[in-house]
């Protein structure tokens, strides 16, 4: 999913210095009523080159006014839905197969993801303070297969698997070896002595309310995983 910009300004009480000594009646008289404002890097970014675009000196607000919109990088809810964006986690996208790990030419393999697991995720930040939040919220929409290799052919034909109703593929059941699978490959050509990698991806579909009323949409995120898929040659004997 698309990573969270920085530096951002965050809300933060500050000490101030005059010639390396604390200055503790710097606005002695707003205090209580307001806060500065500062640069912030979030953690983990302290390297990333955009880290020092920022330098902006700190700035006063009073309590329950907004702060101004002319400085780059102030805190607003679309920064929020992003900084919650960075920290969404979703569920390994490593897919369910019957046959599983080894399969046999020309023979439908199913698939399909545990829908226990793959449901519509969100994540809230905020600013307490400033009585603002955003939450983000990433619902898995499609599955895409790639096999791993062009002798096979995926169901559906684009490889794309929709997500309905909840439901991500389906279940192999005893009884529906004849069936076509609603999401799955069928391999033409035996991956010899080695195997193929076949690459499950699911996309996410990103969105983002706040307490503000501002919303949208996010960049959809993709995640996806490799297997390691054996297929075999059908055995015939001749009597």
């Amino acid at each position: 999913m698309s990573s969270a910009p920085s530096p951002e300004w965050a809300l933060k009480t500050q000490n101030y210095f005059v010639n390396g000594k604390p200055y503790k009646d710097f606005n002695k008289d707003k205090e209580g009523k307001g806060y500065w404002w500062d640069a912030y890097v979030t953690e983990g970014r302290e390297e990333d080159p955009a880290a020092r675009d920022c330098n902006e000196l700190p700035f006063w607000v009073d309590e329950g006014d907004e702060p101004p919109t002319d400085i780059p990088q102030v805190i607003s809810p679309e920064m929020l839905a992003q900084l919650a964006y960075a920290e969404i986690r979703v569920p390994s996208t490593e897919v369910e197969l019957a046959p599983a790990d080894t399969t046999k030419v020309n023979l439908p393999t199913w698939a399909w993801l545990d829908t226990a697991e793959f449901k519509p995720v969100s994540v809230t930040a905020s600013v307490p303070l400033l009585g603002l939040s955003a939450t983000t919220r990433a619902e898995p929409v499609s599955l895409k297969i790639t096999p791993g290799t062009d002798d096979a052919v995926t169901f559906p034909a684009s490889g794309q698997c929709e997500i309905r109703d909840g439901q991500i593929g389906e279940p192999y059941t005893k009884g529906k070896a004849d069936e076509t699978p609603p999401c799955g490959v069928k391999y033409l050509r035996s991956s010899g002595d080695g195997s193929y990698n076949l690459q499950a991806t699911v996309t996410w579909k990103i969105s983002w309310t706040s307490t503000i009323g501002a919303g949208g949409d996010l960049p959809d995120g993709e995640f996806g995983a490799d297997q390691d898929v054996v297929v075999q040659e059908i055995q015939a004997v001749n009597r």
